[in-house]
């Protein structure tokens, strides 16, 4: 899973892009009940890139869908994709969703988070599958997993 960076990617409209310059941390796809109704889909994808390794290069994104303190997520003013994610008090990576790049070969998701909301048919092919969220002090594991995983 080669992800030939750097890599840019933008929302439907193309007036909000931006770039990945450093692989991810992990990838997920996420199957709560919030997700699939933002995404319109049985569950979001992310890929948790390095905050130093993504910057918003056109246009100004706003904070859509959920307006709460744990996570503010990123949209297209004008054509409302759903672009990223940061979550409260986690500067360190954001989750971009993986269809806004405009390449979007070498990704799957590695990690299911909530399962226990996922539609029957969902299935992702994912190495692992958490009823929620894996714990905190699951992510090191994981994230060191993910690295021999992806090659």
């Amino acid at each position: 899973m080669d992800w030939k960076l750097p890599r840019e990617g933008g929302c439907r409209c193309g007036r909000v892009r931006f770039a990945v310059t450093a692989p991810p941390l992990a990838t997920t796809a996420c199957h709560c009940t919030g997700c699939q109704k933002m995404s319109s889909s049985a569950y979001s994808l992310s890929a948790a890139i390095p905050a130093e390794g993504f910057a918003v290069t056109a246009g100004e994104p706003v904070i859509g869908g959920l307006h709460g303190p744990d996570a503010h997520h990123y949209f297209c003013p004008h054509c409302m994709s759903w672009m990223f994610t940061r979550a409260e008090g986690m500067d360190w990576f954001v989750n971009i969703r993986p269809t806004m790049l405009d390449d979007t070969s070498g990704f799957a998701p590695f990690i299911d988070t909530f399962a226990g909301e996922k539609l029957a048919f969902a299935q992702t092919g994912a190495v692992h599958s958490f009823e929620t969220l894996p714990p905190m002090d699951a992510w090191e594991g994981l994230m060191g997993e993910y690295k021999v995983w992806v090659g």
